[in-house]
């Protein structure tokens, strides 16, 4: 298991922004922000839960778009003198991609989650939660393409996170990965691929690690 694990056993609600002009005024510390984002059904909440090894921590909507908010979740650690300090924060948003929303609903999603991860200063890393079977959709492009436009972008972290990577075969596998691999050495932001299964438990360490890498609090040794 990763060494990372207890950061993210450690993740706790901390508060849900539904509307643009609520982040400022949240309750959050001025703490780096890694943000899960995919279409829905892709298997974002199942991520996030086996990597914080809670089931319930991300809950997952049977109703695509039904779920418009900004769903925060500190992160600890444990200090020098044994307290636990709060290193960051993993950020859920909701899903893309649905079908059955209405015009409205849509142009919410862009402002809420388009603003976000648009403007966002605290944004370090983004974790693209991706259907193996079915990566790098228009939407995915869309999404990808908003991060590119940021003004920091050479910064920012982004993870493609190829899931579901059970029910494919082993040339399959390697051709969904060569694929995410050819598109990260296209983008002028730091981009790392992995598959990844929640069901098996497949590519959990790594996609701790990876996490973990983007929040520099996180994995830096205790203040003495």
């Amino acid at each position: 298991m990763s060494h990372a694990a207890g950061l993210f056993h450690s993740a706790r609600f901390a508060t849900s922004v539904a509307e643009a002009e609520q982040l400022n005024a949240a309750e959050l510390a001025m703490l780096p922000e890694v943000a899960f984002v995919g279409r829905s059904n892709a298997g974002k909440s199942s991520a996030i839960n086996v990597l914080t090894q809670q089931r319930q921590l991300a809950f997952a909507s049977k109703t695509p778009g039904r779920t418009q908010l900004l769903n925060f979740f500190t992160l600890t650690r444990r200090g020098s003198e044994g307290r636990s300090e709060p290193v960051g924060y993993l950020v859920d948003l909701p899903g893309y991609g649905f079908a059955k929303v209405d015009a409205g609903t849509r142009i919410r999603w862009d402002q809420l989650v388009g603003g976000y991860l648009q403007t966002r200063r605290l944004l370090v890393g983004v974790v693209l939660v991706m259907d193996a079977r079915r990566p790098l959709l228009a939407a995915d492009e869309e999404l990808i393409a908003w991060l590119s436009g940021r003004q920091d972008a050479h910064k920012l972290r982004l993870h493609l996170l190829l899931t579901k990577a059970d029910q494919l075969t082993q040339s399959q596998r390697s051709q969904a990965l060569r694929q995410g691999e050819a598109r990260a050495e296209q983008l002028a932001l730091p981009t790392s691929v992995q598959l990844f299964s929640a069901l098996k438990k497949d590519g959990v360490s790594e996609l701790q690690d990876s996490v973990a890498s983007m929040l520099p609090q996180a994995i830096a040794a205790p203040r003495g």
